[in-house]
């Protein structure tokens, strides 16, 4: 693993706004099929366990590991939808980036923008993902080589850098 990857471009804290996801489906658009669903338990408050002891882990909450099956990169478009809470400040200009690699080649990049976010809101957004048509033994590297797919997430307010998150993916699931 490159030491680049493991490097966040920013701190927890600098997510000056408290953006918080809460929820987070992948689905198949095409058929419907639910792909992938996490939550946090309801009324999951990160205070109530500030008075926790020892080291503690910068980047827990900031890193995803996915499992799918070899179907999913013949998949053509899929919806992500993201429920996430905002703090005490509007967000005037919320955006998304995100980079998905294997083994450091760019296999594409994604550009969303969420817009305004109302103080102390609870939002739900959809977007809409068109993959790339992968050739065969790209898609054969890729499933035989699990977690070397990986993603970058960048989370800007008015151009400023608050949220950085990772994630790796694997495609064997099933086999």
């Amino acid at each position: 693993m490159s030491m680049l990857y493991l490097d966040y471009l920013c701190k927890p804290e600098d997510n000056v706004y408290n953006v918080d996801f809460t929820r987070f489906k992948i689905r198949d658009l095409e058929t419907g099929t639910v792909l992938f669903e996490i939550a946090k338990p309801p009324n999951c408050d990160p205070s109530e366990h500030e008075d926790v002891v020892g080291d503690v882990d910068t980047s827990a909450g900031r890193f995803v590991r996915y499992q799918f099956t070899p179907a999913f990169l013949k998949l053509r478009t899929v919806g992500a939808t993201v429920e996430f809470a905002v703090g005490d400040s509007p967000i005037n200009s919320f955006r998304m980036i995100e980079r998905h690699y294997f083994q450091g080649r760019l296999l594409k990049n994604f550009d969303f923008d969420f817009g305004f976010c109302i103080p102390n809101s609870c939002n739900t957004c959809e977007h809409i993902y068109e993959f790339p048509q992968l050739p065969e033994d790209l898609i054969r590297l890729m499933v035989e080589h699990p977690y070397e797919t990986r993603s970058d997430s960048f989370y800007f307010v008015d151009s400023k850098l608050i949220m950085h998150n990772k994630a790796d993916y694997a495609y064997n699931g099933g086999q």
